[in-house]
């Protein structure tokens, strides 16, 4: 099945400073960066892996994975899925496209917030990097504004299943 990318980005657009009413706002729970970027890949086409535990869904606030909204267990998961729904690999910045995750680790040593590409600027530096992300809402922000972040961890759709 095809990544729609544009679908993906025209969501965290609609989305970026608002909450989708379908889905739980886990912002004071922990954070809800993760939840949104898994939205978006959702509607830009990547079905549901329901596999308990493991998986990557959304039914409910008690009846999803842990892939759906934890950094760590999303990336994972993307980076491992052989079954149903979005897979990737770690890219470097210079092959990132719209659409793409990238992850932050403020302490260098784990990742702590999800986001999404929505524009890329030639020439590709952090600058030029445009993300969209919840938590702390964004729309068309550059990932040099992370001034504090330690790591960056770039992360290709290659599609979904």
């Amino acid at each position: 099945m095809l990544y729609d990318r544009d679908k993906a980005v025209s969501y965290a657009k609609k989305w970026a400073f608002s909450r989708n009413p379908r889905y739980m706002d886990f912002t004071g729970m922990g954070g809800d960066c993760t939840n949104f970027v898994s939205q978006c890949l959702h509607a830009g086409g990547c079905r549901m892996n329901y596999t308990p535990t493991f998986g990557w869904y959304y039914i409910s606030i008690t009846q999803r994975a842990p892939a759906w909204t934890g950094v760590e267990y999303f990336y994972k998961f993307i980076v491992n899925n052989k079954k149903e729904g979005p897979y990737g690999a770690l890219c470097d910045i210079s092959e990132i496209e719209t659409g793409d995750v990238v992850q932050i680790s403020f302490n260098g040593y784990t990742f702590s917030h999800s986001t999404i590409v929505v524009k890329i600027i030639e020439p590709r530096n952090l600058d030029n990097i445009l993300i969209s992300t919840h938590s702390y809402d964004a729309y068309d922000k550059p990932l040099s504004q992370y001034g504090a972040a330690k790591k960056f961890r770039f992360i290709h759709i290659l599609g979904c299943r």
